[in-house]
């Protein structure tokens, strides 16, 4: 089957298929099986009267676009951008809002984007207000004349609480205020925030997205066409933009996002279930047990639990203990690997959040977050069990 440089590819089928088959799968020039590597800073302009639709890679770049269009197809969006990491993503999000604007944010959201809003956005005159917002009436409590966005993160990261995300959209739109979403734990292939009313949904792509600890990279979709415009301003201008190398890599990485976002959930299931029977654990957070708060409303928006899961061992010496006995997980920053990865948020994802706000949020000194990879689950549990007895 030969492909001329007309014939467009139009992405079509169920999500599985559209991982596959995004619509620059192959290249139009030469049949190539991957989307090419444009390692080229600028573009010679062959006609000055004429704009070419590249001239400058920070202003386009055909590798990156391929991966902008690539996740604004999963989305659902109208148009995606991707940026240098997951917080050069939140970043440029943020910077839609202007001095003396007021953002109600997820209380236990994601220590950097907790640091940026406290130690760099407010310096810019961007005030915050953090909430529990899986309940309704403390979102709209925070509501302020000068609120002019809501920044959810569901489930949160450590302790996986579920915020109904059609429930704040609903309250958004009513209130004329622009909605973010931190999609980095579901991902597309479970939840796309999009279809449920938010204007801006953001991934930390190094995660599950990339899915192998080998590239930093951030992406965001944009609900409509004025925010994709507003939002290239602001990619542009900051020149925050991924590289070429690691937009491919992302590229590669997104491909078996389902086959291996399935075989990880199935493991965290199997773990989470392991780990609510220990005596050693005090509390579990996952969003597929039985007795996890909001479950259904997680059920009602979402077509799985991730592969992330929470547990609490009752004390830090007691999860430093674990950690250095641990011989499967990586004991690392960051999740959504190939391997899987055991974080200890105290000191890693939230150590920029103060202790006695970490404390109210319940993240505590004794709790661990596992991010489930792709190892056999026996060998997981059967290691986690002598770190735990030993």
């Amino acid at each position: 089957m030969s492909h001329s440089p007309n014939d467009k590819r139009k992405p079509h089928g169920k999500f599985a298929t559209k991982l596959i088959h995004f619509g620059a799968e192959i290249d139009e020039a030469t049949g190539a099986s991957s989307v090419p590597l444009y390692q080229a800073s600028t573009f010679h302009q062959a006609d000055l009267e004429v704009s070419p639709e590249y001239d400058y890679t920070r202003s386009g770049n055909p590798t990156r676009q391929a991966l902008e269009d690539y996740i604004a197809l999963l989305e659902g969006g109208t148009r995606g951008f991707a940026f240098a990491s997951g917080m050069a993503a939140i970043s440029s999000a943020f910077m839609l809002l202007s001095q003396g604007d007021h953002v109600i944010v997820t209380e236990d959201v994601y220590g950097g984007t907790y640091r940026l809003l406290t130690t760099i956005m407010n310096r810019m005159g961007v005030e915050s207000t953090f909430v529990d917002m899986t309940d309704i009436a403390q979102v709209r409590a925070a509501l302020r004349s000068n609120t002019k966005a809501v920044f959810l993160e569901t489930p949160s990261n450590p302790t996986l609480k579920i915020t109904d995300i059609a429930e704040v959209a609903a309250f958004a739109k009513e209130h004329d205020l622009l909605t973010m979403l931190d999609n980095t734990f579901m991902t597309p292939y479970h939840q796309r925030p999009i279809e449920l009313g938010i204007d801006i949904v953001l991934h930390s792509a190094t995660k599950f997205l990339g899915g192998h600890s080998d590239v930093l990279a951030g992406l965001a979709v944009v609900a409509n066409d004025s925010l994709g415009r507003r939002m290239k301003q602001i990619q542009n201008g900051l020149g925050n933009v991924l590289g070429i190398q690691d937009s491919w890599l992302l590229i590669r990485g997104m491909k078996t996002l389902k086959a291996r976002m399935e075989v990880s959930e199935k493991s965290a299931q199997r773990l989470a279930q392991w780990l609510s029977e220990q005596p050693d654990v005090e509390v579990v957070y996952y969003p597929g047990l039985p007795n996890h708060p909001r479950r259904e409303i997680h059920e009602k928006q979402s077509l799985g639990y991730g592969a992330v899961v929470s547990f609490d061992v009752g004390s830090g010496e007691k999860a430093k203990k674990m950690l250095s006995k641990v011989r499967i997980p990586l004991v690392a920053v960051s999740l959504g690997a190939v391997e899987s990865i055991l974080s200890y948020p105290a000191m890693m994802s939230h150590a920029a959040m103060p202790k006695e706000v970490r404390l109210q949020r319940g993240i505590t000194d004794g709790l661990v977050r596992y991010s489930v990879g792709l190892e056999d689950i026996e060998d997981i549990i059967e290691d986690l069990e002598q770190a735990l007895r030993g």
